[in-house]
């Protein structure tokens, strides 16, 4: 799935060690759609994404999300999970089509009547 915003908060980096002794890392932020009625929506990299897509507030970008659920001790937590994000690039308007310019044509008699 892909969402476009701009970034509104950038949470501070968190990072640790699992209990299988591997290094992991997440960096969580906040984006602002550009909708009629604009909702914010917090979504995390993780791992080496963290350095591969660095985001800064006030980025306009584009994200390659997951949505996934999970259910811990009866009660249900939602992750969106970004793995592709890309600055956005401004999409000008296009250019106007050129007008037709009219030459006058020389006078003639070849009318029918």
């Amino acid at each position: 799935m892909e969402i476009k915003g701009k970034v509104v908060v950038v949470l501070p980096q968190q990072s640790g060690t699992s209990a299988a002794g591997n290094q992991w890392k997440k960096q969580e932020f906040v984006i602002e759609t550009q909708e009629q009625f604009p909702k914010k929506i917090c979504m995390t990299l993780f791992g080496d994404r963290v350095d591969q897509y660095p985001v800064a507030v006030n980025d306009e970008i584009v994200a390659n999300i997951d949505i996934e659920s999970r259910e811990y001790n009866g009660r249900w937590y939602t992750n969106i999970n970004a793995w592709k994000v890309e600055k956005a690039t401004a999409q000008s308007a296009p250019a106007p089509a050129p007008m037709p310019t009219f030459e006058p044509q020389p006078e003639s008699d070849d009318l029918p009547f």
